[in-house]
């Protein structure tokens, strides 16, 4: 890869710019269990960041009436929201990764994250600064692993999809790049370590390594 071959990069949110995948866990689990639903760690990864299908048919199938589910939806959110506000989580490394890259590319937030959230992680972290554009869930007719994500970032850019690099930490992000004709970097984190990344373009160890993988 030659930087003269890749003019924008689409950046994953949560595990890629900030550490919160974990905190969507706790809250998602938390609130399952109290209708007597035991999320495990690996259904999580499963479920969510390798399927992105979520995991409520687990509760719909303890016999709960959909009218619970949604209340259970939205509380799970709020306690995600909560824990969201106790302050930002920046992915070490990924400042002087911004910086580097800042000025050389088109640079878009490609998530699957509702917007509320997304606002709130951000609120402090300084971030933003260094993107043209930023799409949330509600920008697109389904989220990750589905391709309509990074088909919106590749018109929003206004660059080719063979011109554009997403960078994602999970098999859902990859999928969704993948069959959007993105190439994807793949820099797995925490919950994502021991994920199926073939597909990619490059797997990484951590975001530092991105700019010399550009180059």
């Amino acid at each position: 890869m030659t930087d003269a071959a890749i003019e924008a990069i689409l950046w994953d949110n949560d595990g890629v710019l900030v550490d919160t995948e974990h905190l969507y866990f706790q809250a998602t689990q938390e609130v399952m269990a109290s209708v007597g639903v035991e999320l495990t760690e690996q259904q999580y990864i499963d479920l969510f960041l390798v399927e992105g299908r979520g995991a409520w048919h687990l509760v719909a199938a303890r016999g709960v009436a959909d009218a619970e589910i949604a209340r259970l939806r939205q509380q799970r959110n709020e306690i995600y929201g909560r824990l969201l506000c106790q302050g930002p989580r920046v992915i070490p490394g990924i400042v002087a990764t911004l910086d580097a890259l800042r000025g050389r590319y088109v640079m878009g937030v490609v998530t699957s994250s509702r917007k509320d959230h997304f606002d709130l992680i951000h609120e402090h972290t300084s971030l933003l600064q260094y993107f043209d554009f930023v799409l949330t869930a509600s920008d697109y007719p389904r989220v990750k692993p589905y391709p309509d994500p990074y088909l919106a970032a590749v018109a929003r850019s206004g660059v080719r999809a063979e011109a554009c690099i997403a960078i994602e930490d999970s098999e859902r992000g990859l999928e969704a790049a993948t069959l959007a004709g993105v190439r994807c970097i793949v820099v797995p984190t925490g919950l994502t370590r021991g994920g199926r990344f073939a597909k990619a373009h490059r797997v990484l160890a951590s975001v530092a390594e991105i700019p010399a993988a550009l180059r």
